[in-house]
């Protein structure tokens, strides 16, 4: 494979479960990028607020937000919030219940979009959420927009959840999934919503490596069109 730019962005967006973290995982490994995991800043916020005890809209998690260390390391495989391994917590249901409210409050998507436009103007990143292809990264290189049945994402979320042994259902977890899909799509700042130039992919029935390979290769048709 030719090495593609020394400068690079690629954002991929879509609904919980469609996939997005784990593609956006295998092709930084494969192309040597830095993985930016945006909804895990969420959900590091939203563990502050559990911690603190706090409200998603309440003066003190802003506060919070504009004075908190969020980092990732192993490849954004383990999350830090304040130099603590969060990797775990964030993806409890006590989370889940709770990201959504805190990622619609406007001054605290103000204070995560500037941690992710620093990160991203370091080089060569691939980042994935919600409002990336539209919000954070508007000029990216290349904006992919990954879906799936709301059936599949719940059982997909639900495997990784047992593997925490978290006990819960698929019916339940069904149930949040598209009371999330509600919340992201209908929020006032920065809604879900697909990019016009973004090249929207199914997986409901596809591989991860087969969605990786579709991305890996799109990306280096053009990239290596270039040069």
């Amino acid at each position: 494979m030719k090495k593609i730019g020394s400068h690079l962005t690629i954002a991929i967006d879509g609904p919980a479960g469609s996939g997005k973290s784990t593609v956006a995982r295998r092709i930084a490994e494969k192309l040597g990028l830095l993985y930016l995991d945006s909804g895990a800043m969420y959900r590091a916020v939203t563990v502050l607020a559990i911690h603190h005890r706090l409200t998603a809209d309440s003066p003190e998690l802003i506060d919070q937000v504009k004075t908190c260390r969020i980092e990732f390391t192993d490849n954004g495989k383990t999350i830090l919030l304040n130099d603590k391994d969060v990797s775990v917590e964030i993806r409890t249901p006590s989370v889940n219940r709770l990201v959504a409210d805190v990622a619609k409050i406007p001054e605290i998507r103000s204070e995560i979009v500037k941690h992710q436009q620093r990160i991203g103007s370091e080089g060569r990143i691939i980042a994935e959420g919600r409002d990336l292809t539209t919000i954070v990264f508007p000029d990216a290189d290349f904006k992919f927009y990954l879906d799936a049945s709301v059936r599949e994402r719940a059982k997909r979320r639900l495997a990784e959840l047992r593997k925490q042994d978290v006990d819960t259902t698929l019916e339940f977890v069904e149930a949040e999934i598209q009371e999330r899909d509600e919340k992201d799509i209908t929020r006032a700042h920065s809604p879900l919503r697909t990019a016009e130039d973004a090249i929207i992919v199914d997986t409901t029935d596809k591989t991860i490596d087969e969605v990786v390979d579709f991305i890996i290769a799109e990306v280096c048709k053009r990239e290596i069109g270039s040069t």
